[in-house]
């Protein structure tokens, strides 16, 4: 009996020297590499839409840092299927900047103390870095060529700098990278829609990555939600080329008291009426969630899919919930209700049956004339390009033809 209990301690001792030896040399040579200690989340897939003559790919990533010293983006690359071609786009540096914002703050706000003294404490000098347990959203914009099909899944490769860097040695900062974050490209229909007018001159405002639209998302009930991710504001343009005579009545406004229509067959799920007026440039405080639409209509155009019309002209609404319309159909008056300071409409189209609590989807508009960017266009002087299953881009100019005419 002694002698196998000796023989039995002896081989658990050569076990136990071996599992130390073998854990020495995975500490030491054959150890998995550091990966960076964020999260990252993509609430909403893709759908592939077109802007203008474009197809873009529309998405945000959520990045946690669950680390405990700051993390610098340094490199964002996106991969179609095939993640050894060339990439579909590469962010550094400044243009990488520019779709990043902080979880909760406003678009462009300044940074918070926190942030500046992290960037000091770390050499920083933009603002790429993300301090530890801080949460920043990229919003992601990815161009493609027309008619080039969309890729399934895009593959996303992040490079970040990790750590506090040694000012005392010229050591360059440690790297750490994320290889293949996948996010699979939704292959929902995109809903064909009619112009929410009876033809004209109009400027459709919101459609563009750095749009307070595009930046929009709302905390409620302890979910988040980005419903005007598609959202286009939509103002008349009259015979003086601009929006307004510039008198501050909201009768002046060309497109004040316009008939909206419906922009697609479909069931009214949602009405509301009663909120006042605005006067012109001043915005009404305080602006809750219960007013911040205004007078609008909801309706259910297609499975999953709901169009909105906000900002509507108090008592002009004709519809009724449950009410079933036809595309065309006169649903209320263009007004200056609920987070407005002009008369313009807001529309948007929704995956669910709420203003806010919803994602925002893309749609197309069966056919427009583009007239070109606002900011050159002259009345007897603009672009003239026919569109047919596009969008416009932020703040172009675009004519339809009356109902009769399309």
């Amino acid at each position: 009996m002694m002698g196998a209990r000796f023989a039995a301690g002896k081989f658990l001792y050569t076990f136990l020297y071996a599992l130390a030896v073998v854990l020495i040399m995975l500490q030491t040579g054959f150890a998995r590499e550091r990966r960076p200690r964020i999260e990252v989340v993509c609430l909403e897939p893709p759908v592939p839409v077109v802007v203008e003559d474009t197809q873009v790919l529309v998405y945000e990533l959520h990045i946690t840092n669950f680390d405990t010293v700051p993390l610098t983006l340094k490199r964002v690359e996106v991969f179609g299927d095939d993640q050894h071609t060339q990439p579909l786009t590469t962010l550094t540096d400044d243009a990488l900047a520019t779709i990043m914002q902080e979880a909760g703050a406003p678009m462009n706000s300044p940074m918070d103390a926190a942030t500046k003294m992290n960037m000091e404490k770390t050499g920083a000098t933009n603002a790429r870095t993300i301090g530890p347990a801080k949460r920043v959203i990229l919003f992601l914009w990815i161009k493609q060529p027309p008619g080039q099909p969309a890729p399934t899944t895009l593959r996303h490769r992040m490079v970040f700098i990790a750590g506090e860097p040694d000012k005392s040695k010229e050591t360059a900062p440690a790297e750490t990278t994320l290889e293949d974050f996948s996010v699979a490209v939704s292959r929902d229909p995109v809903p064909l829609l009619a112009f929410p007018f009876d033809g004209g001159v109009w400027v459709a405002a919101g459609l563009s990555n750095d749009a307070g639209h595009r930046r929009s998302i709302f905390a409620i009930d302890g979910h988040i939600h980005s419903p005007e991710r598609f959202a286009i504001d939509w103002d008349k343009v009259g015979p003086n080329g601009d929006t307004h005579d510039g008198t501050a009545r909201n009768e002046n406004w060309w497109g004040y008291g316009e008939a909206i229509h419906a922009v697609a067959d479909g069931e009214v799920t949602q009405v509301k009426d009663g909120i006042p007026e605005n006067t012109p440039r001043v915005l009404p405080t305080p602006v809750t969630l219960d007013d911040i639409a205004g007078n609008y209509i909801v309706m259910r155009i297609a499975p999953n899919r709901y169009a909105a019309y906000a900002h509507l002209q108090g008592g002009s609404i004709k519809v009724r919930v449950h009410d079933h319309v036809r595309r065309g159909d006169v649903l209320a008056r263009l007004g200056n209700s609920g987070n407005s300071t002009g008369p313009h409409l807001h529309f948007q189209v929704t995956d669910a049956d709420s203003v806010l609590q919803s994602e925002g989807v893309p749609f197309l508009l069966d056919k427009f004339t583009d007239l070109g960017p606002g900011a050159e266009y002259e009345i007897d002087k603009h672009l003239s390009i026919p569109r047919q299953r596009s969008l416009p881009a932020d703040n172009d100019v675009v004519e339809f033809a009356p109902a009769t005419k399309r």
